[in-house]
C-alpha cells in the first residue's frame, strides 16, 4: 500500500512524472534489496547506483546546462526524495547524495567550476562525491573548524582530519571546508574541491554504523594536500555562508526522507494489523493498536507537510532556516517514533529480522543526529524566535 500525501500542492506534469519514476524504482529496485544491503559489511550497492543513474535519479537535482534533470526547485526534490526513501531511507539517501556535494558548488562556484565538477555527475556512470565538514573535535559548531588552509604561492596547503564523511571510500571529488584563520571563526571558513588523486589525501577505514549502511562513512586525512587556487569555491571566508545555505536545503530534504520512512512504517504496520488476529479479531479492531496507527498517520502527515512548507519558503527565496529546522526536528523525531510504533504493532515479529522494521528503526536514529542534532534544531528555532518575537 502506498498512501498518497494530500498537501494542497498542485503538482505539475513534470513533478508527477519524476514522482512516479521514483516511486516505481523504490518499489521495484530499492525495497527488495534493503535487507541485503544492510547485511553487506561496509559496501554501498554500486549496481543500484548505476541503475538509478541511468534513469537520472542520481542527478535529477542538477541543472540542465550541465546534463542534469533540471529540477532546481526544492519542492520537487523533496517529493522525489520522499518516494525513494519510502523504498528504503538508507538507499534513498545514497542515491541523492551527490546533491549535497553540488550544493556548495552551485552556491559558491563560478560558471567554469560548476561546469567542471557538476557535468561529470550527470552521465550514465557518474562518480560519487562527498562533503567534508565534521572533525573529531568539531561537530555542531562548524565555525570552530581546525582543518587549516594555508596560502602557498598559486594555491593552498590543506592539513587536518575529517570524520564521518559519507561516501568517502568511493568519492572522486570532496568539498572540504577548512579555515584560513581559526581566530576568524565563521569568517575564516573556506570551501575547496579536493580531488581523490591529489597527493596527501588519505581515506581511513570504514566506520561501523548502527544503521543506514548503504552509505559508507570513513575518516579523511589531509596531509599537506596542495590544492590549486582555482579549486577554491568563492572567496576566502565565504565557505560558511555556502555551508549554511546547504544545511537549510539538506535539512528540508532530510525531513522529506523521514516522511518517506514514516509512510513505509505506517503502511507496513497497517497491513499487518489488518491481517494479524488476536482474541478473535484483527488487531486493528483493538483500540490500543488502532489509536497507535492513528498517531502514526498524524505524525506521517506532519513530517510531509512541514517538509513541503519549508521547501516552498526556500524556493521563494526567503530565509528558510527556521522552517528547515522545524521540519527536520519534527520529521526526524516522528520517524523514530513511527518506526518504534510499527515495531510495537508487530510484537515479537517486529523485533525479529523477518521484517525490515528493526532496520528502519536503526536507520531512523541517524536522522535525529545528522546535519545538526535535535538539540541543535531546537537551538536554531529558539534563537530565531528570540530575534523575531513571533512565528
Amino acid at each position: 500500500m502506498v498512501r498518497s500525501m494530500k498537501d494542497g500542492l498542485d503538482q505539475t506534469s513534470e513533478q508527477r512524472e519524476f514522482v512516479a519514476l521514483a516511486r516505481d524504482f523504490a518499489l521495484r529496485e530499492i525495497r527488495p534489496r534493503a535487507r541485503e544491503v544492510d547485511d553487506a559489511d561496509h559496501e554501498s550497492p554500486l549496481d543500484l547506483w548505476a541503475k538509478a543513474a541511468k534513469l537520472g535519479l542520481t542527478s535529477f537535482m542538477l541543472p540542465e546546462e550541465y546534463g542534469g534533470g533540471g529540477v532546481g526547485d526544492l519542492v520537487t526534490q523533496a517529493l522525489v526524495t520522499e518516494e525513494l526513501c519510502y523504498g528504503d531511507i538508507g538507499i534513498g539517501n545514497l542515491l541523492t547524495s551527490n546533491g549535497f556535494f553540488a550544493g556548495p558548488v552551485e552556491a559558491l562556484g563560478s560558471p567554469e567550476q560548476r561546469r567542471r565538477w557538476l557535468t561529470p555527475l550527470t552521465g550514465d556512470d557518474p562518480p560519487m562525491t562527498a562533503l567534508a565538514v565534521t572533525e573529531p573535535a568539531v561537530g555542531s559548531d562548524a565555525a570552530a573548524l581546525r582543518t587549516r588552509a594555508v596560502r602557498d604561492g598559486s594555491g593552498y596547503v590543506l592539513s587536518g582530519q575529517k570524520t564521518w564523511i559519507s561516501n568517502a571510500p568511493y568519492a572522486r571529488y570532496i568539498v572540504v571546508f577548512a579555515t584560513v584563520d581559526p581566530a576568524l571563526r565563521s569568517r575564516g571558513v573556506t570551501a575547496f574541491v579536493v580531488e581523490r588523486d591529489m597527493p596527501g589525501l588519505r581515506v581511513g577505514r570504514a566506520l561501523p554504523k548502527m544503521g543506514q549502511r548503504a552509505i559508507v562513512s570513513a575518516e579523511v586525512f589531509l596531509d599537506d594536500v596542495r590544492v590549486p587556487a582555482e579549486n577554491r569555491l568563492g572567496e576566502e571566508g565565504q565557505g560558511f555562508y555556502g555551508l549554511m545555505r546547504t544545511f537549510d536545503a539538506s535539512r528540508i530534504l532530510i525531513a522529506a526522507a523521514c516522511a518517506g520512512l514514516c509512510r513505509a512504517a505506517l503502511d507496513t504496520a497497517l497491513r499487518y494489523a489488518r491481517e494479524r488476529e488476536q482474541f478473535g479479531k484483527p488487531i486493528i479492531e483493538h483500540q490500543a493498536v488502532a489509536f497507535r496507527l492513528a498517531d502514526m498517520a498524524a505524525r506521517t502527515d506532519a513530517a510531509h507537510l512541514l517538509a513541503m512548507r519549508a521547501a516552498r519558503v526556500f524556493d521563494a527565496g526567503e530565509p528558510a532556516t527556521q522552517e528547515a529546522a522545524i521540519a527536520k526536528l519534527v520529521a526526524s523525531e516522528n520517524a523514530m517514533w513511527c518506526t518504534w510504533a510499527a515495531l510495537q504493532t508487530h510484537g515479537g515479529w517486529g523485533y525479529s529480522r523477518e521484517f525490515l522494521l528493526e532496520k528502519w528503526m536503526r536507520d531512523a536514529k541517524l536522522e535525529e543526529i545528522e546535519e545538526g542534532t535535535s538539540d541543535i534544531q531546537r537551538l536554531i528555532i529558539s534563537r530565531s524566535l528570540a530575534k523575531s518575537g513571533a512565528m
